[in-house]
């Protein structure tokens, strides 16, 4: 089982294509660049979904539903947004197919069933969405509007890779209207702090916020802000998004409120967003050679037992067992008994230590006579001998250790991997033999940016936040800088 995967020193996309199918997460499916989420998979972006959730309503957000279809006319209304996405469209232009008459059995396009106006699948739902916003908002009194949708949306990619790319994947998108550019701007900058935080906290991935450079924004947004992370690979992945949008949709949908002094305004926006590219983060920040290493906080299963008996006695171990698992449950812990009298031991653990499962028991007779139960971390392969008599306390703080090891050990990969260069030919050097970010001066230009990702495949990833101003000169053009960006090469 696991023993089968690549390592990842030898091939890290190998390994990472193999992991995510064999530890039963996703798959491909037969539609072309599109993927089956496969329960395992689904259960931690349901986890994923319901913590961002609540995170969403406790800063004031309420869920809504969205059209799939945005008609041509509406998506071409922002021209910038439109023209951004237009490459990756998928076009609906029939609504009906019939019985081919020169091929029994088959179907083909009606072709009196076109449409008369093409609809866009949703690439992102700005357009759709700032359409009815003009409905909803008329006075001072109606904002700020604050609304989150989870849905599908559909990027036609040609270049595909379980959760980090696919042509239909599933995401949340924020879109909210507000009186003032100030409070628009406290909104992207707050669901940026979102994202950071449920990065670190949840997902157990430091992340470095910042902005993007204007060649990097979001089309259509006037600042777009971004968490930024860092695999095992070197690559950077960015793992979240909030955009300013300033009033470009609103004046492109004429969205406009009535003040308090009884003028006309068009409203301020912001979009923020992340999707199941959080699952490709999830397994490339913290897996390792023998399967998933799954955070505690976002695992489906965070204990495991496997009762280890002989023939006759697994009802009376079960029995004995049942107290514990219980325990466990009641203290909020996600547990499984892995009762099968089909495969031995060994097989399951090598089968959840695959899948990722934090915490690992195997209890037999024997141990419970003793009071004391044979412990596995997932994180470290540590096995302990715990007292039977406090267990549930002492897993319920084994899994707060292991949350808070898994973010430590990622966090110092990151440190180690972040590198302050001065030269091009450093900068060049860093990026072929180490990888990760590279802190370099830049000249602010478009045009230096893109020779940069020309000659060595290394985009600026964010302007951090936290990074000060520091006079210098640009690693390539020698001109003036004043504070040095985050490069990297990344997904």
């Amino acid at each position: 089982m696991s023993k089968q995967l690549p390592k990842r020193s030898e091939d890290y996309s190998l390994w990472y294509n193999e992991l995510v199918k064999r530890a039963g997460l996703a798959e491909n499916s037969a539609v072309r660049g599109c993927m089956v989420i496969k329960p395992y998979g689904y259960a931690i972006w349901e986890k994923m979904q319901r913590t961002l959730d609540d995170m969403f309503k406790r800063t004031g957000h309420q869920n809504a539903y969205f059209p799939l279809f945005v008609p041509k006319s509406l998506f071409e209304a922002e021209e910038k947004n439109a023209e951004g996405f237009a490459k990756e469209c998928a076009v609906v232009t029939h609504y009906r197919l019939q019985t081919d008459p020169d091929k029994p059995g088959k179907l083909r396009v009606d072709p009196q069933a076109k449409l008369e106006e093409e609809l866009v699948v949703r690439p992102t739902s700005e357009a759709v969405i700032w359409n009815t916003y003009r409905g909803w908002v008329q006075s001072y009194r109606d904002l700020p509007l604050l609304i989150n949708q989870w849905a599908n949306v559909v990027r036609w990619e040609m270049r595909t890779r379980l959760f980090l790319r696919t042509a239909e994947f599933l995401w949340q998108e924020g879109h909210t209207a507000h009186a003032t550019d100030t409070e628009a701007l406290a909104e992207t900058r707050q669901m940026l702090d979102v994202y950071a935080e449920f990065a670190e906290e949840h997902l157990a991935l430091p992340v470095v916020k910042g902005v993007k450079t204007e060649n990097e924004r979001f089309a259509g947004a006037v600042e777009t802000y971004c968490i930024e992370g860092m695999m095992q690979d070197g690559k950077a992945l960015q793992a979240g998004t909030s955009h300013f949008l300033g009033q470009n949709f609103a004046k492109a949908f004429d969205v406009q409120f009535t003040n308090k002094e009884g003028q006309l305004e068009h409203v301020w926006g912001t979009s923020w967003g992340v999707s199941t590219r959080l699952m490709g983060a999830l397994v490339m920040t913290h897996s390792d050679d023998e399967g998933l290493v799954l955070p505690p906080k976002l695992a489906p299963i965070q204990v495991v037992i496997v009762p280890i008996y002989k023939t006759g006695q697994l009802d009376e171990l079960l029995e004995r067992i049942r107290p514990i698992q219980m325990g466990l449950i009641q203290r909020g812990i996600s547990v499984k008994i892995d009762d099968r009298d089909t495969e031995r031991p060994g097989f399951k653990f090598a089968e959840w230590e695959l899948k990722g499962v934090p915490v690992r028991l195997a209890i037999g007779a024997r141990d419970l006579d003793n009071g004391t139960i044979e412990v596995a971390r997932r994180d470290t392969k540590e096995k302990l001998n715990l007292p039977l008599a406090d267990i549930v306390q002492s897993i319920d703080q084994l899994l707060q250790d292991i949350q808070e090891n898994i973010y430590r050990k990622a966090l110092n990969f990151r440190e180690s991997h972040t590198t302050r260069v001065d030269t091009y030919e450093e900068f060049k050097q860093v990026l072929d033999t180490q990888g990760g970010f590279v802190v370099a001066h830049w000249d602010g230009t478009g045009e230096t940016e893109e020779r940069i990702k020309e000659e060595t495949k290394a985009t600026i990833r964010c302007i951090a936040l936290n990074e000060p101003d520091e006079d210098g000169v640009c690693i390539l053009t020698g001109r003036p800088s004043k504070r040095r960006v985050y490069f990297a090469r990344a997904y």
